[in-house]
């Protein structure tokens, strides 16, 4: 009795070993359609503990102080050449990826992974002003339009350090880039000069707030613009003319991850083309997935002037890169306009 007692509970545990075999995924706010994590749980019988981050530097603090682990995150451009650097993301292994072939190779070996040894392309997008038609003069075609005191506590501003100061950066005529301390001092008067007519620092609360008609204009992501766009008439967006940034998100394994193989199988999954039409229905940003292009139909992909700008317009624009020590600066920078009163 005491052998059947033990085999039986050794067979519980294989059992539910096989059963519990799940991958930590961790992504921005409304980056996925929920209903494709469902397909993948059901497809794989992999469960996915899915959490959610507002911006690339809380993400990395996670990451970086070793104490959590994840399996899949979603960093953009500057932070995947952040975490190259400082090895916090692994190589991919590419056997293991056989729907990278729906990935455009336009969008492979990028700046920020030269050679596309760590990241998958996900998605990209720019930076710019939406705005209610109801409620504006005119046409922001300028970033000054977020220093017009005719909109005071009525404009909505990234609660994001990078972007934030790049973008201010480019208002005062600098690079987006730059970490000439004259040139950041002068994006965080700017910035602290504006912060009176901040109606709130926001990242996924954007949606809401403009699509409810609680502020006139908001410095947002061109995927959230899109979004708002479709809930309401009254929108619109527009790059402003002085240039702005154009991102690439990615999708990386962790140094530390705890289920590589699991990890592989869900990249996998996103990279098909059914999967990445779905989520760029529920997100809204523009793909790199070609397979997912076709089934959306191109012709209706690229009717998007905000996910498909003007060659003129996104030559104005700039990736953000990695800084880094002068990372540091801009972190001085953010707390001291946080703080100022």
């Amino acid at each position: 009795m005491k052998k059947f007692a033990v085999l039986f509970v050794l067979a519980l545990c294989i059992v539910s070993c096989a059963v519990a075999e799940k991958i930590s995924v961790y992504n921005w706010g409304d980056y996925i359609d929920p209903e494709t994590i469902k397909m993948f749980e059901a497809e794989t019988g992999i469960e996915v503990e899915y959490m959610v981050y507002e911006t690339n530097e809380d993400m990395y603090a996670k990451i970086a102080n070793g104490k959590s682990s994840y399996d899949v995150i979603f960093p953009s451009d500057y932070m995947v050449e952040r975490m190259i650097h400082e090895k916090l993301v692994q190589e991919i292994n590419w056997e293991n990826i056989p729907n990278i072939v729906n990935i455009d190779s336009r969008f492979m070996n990028e700046s920020y992974d030269p050679e596309s040894r760590y990241s998958v392309p996900y998605t990209w997008g720019t930076m710019g002003i939406l705005y209610n038609t109801g409620m504006v003069k005119e046409v922001p075609h300028s970033w000054d339009t977020m220093m017009d005191d005719t909109y005071n506590m009525d404009m909505l501003m990234l609660n994001s350090p990078r972007d934030t100061i790049g973008i201010a950066l480019v208002m005062c005529g600098y690079d987006l880039n730059s970490t000439d301390d004259e040139a950041l001092e002068a994006a965080k008067q700017l910035l602290i000069k504006q912060k009176p007519m901040v109606l709130a620092y926001v990242v996924d609360e954007v949606k809401d707030k403009m699509i409810g008609g609680e502020a006139s204009v908001a410095m947002v992501w061109s995927g959230d613009a899109t979004f708002c766009m479709d809930e309401s008439d009254e929108l619109d967006y527009v790059v402003p003319e002085e240039g702005s940034n154009i991102f690439f998100d990615a999708i990386c394994i962790p140094s530390n991850a705890k289920n590589v193989a699991g990890a592989e199988k869900f990249i996998d999954f996103l990279c098909r083309g059914d999967i990445a039409a779905m989520n760029y229905n529920y997100v809204g940003y523009a793909i790199p997935n070609t397979a997912a292009i076709e089934i959306i139909g191109a012709d209706e992909y690229n009717a998007s002037p905000v996910n498909n700008p003007p060659q003129e317009v996104l030559d104005k624009c700039q990736v953000f890169k990695y800084l880094g020590e002068d990372t540091k600066k801009y972190d001085q920078v953010w707390t001291e306009i946080i703080s100022e009163y």
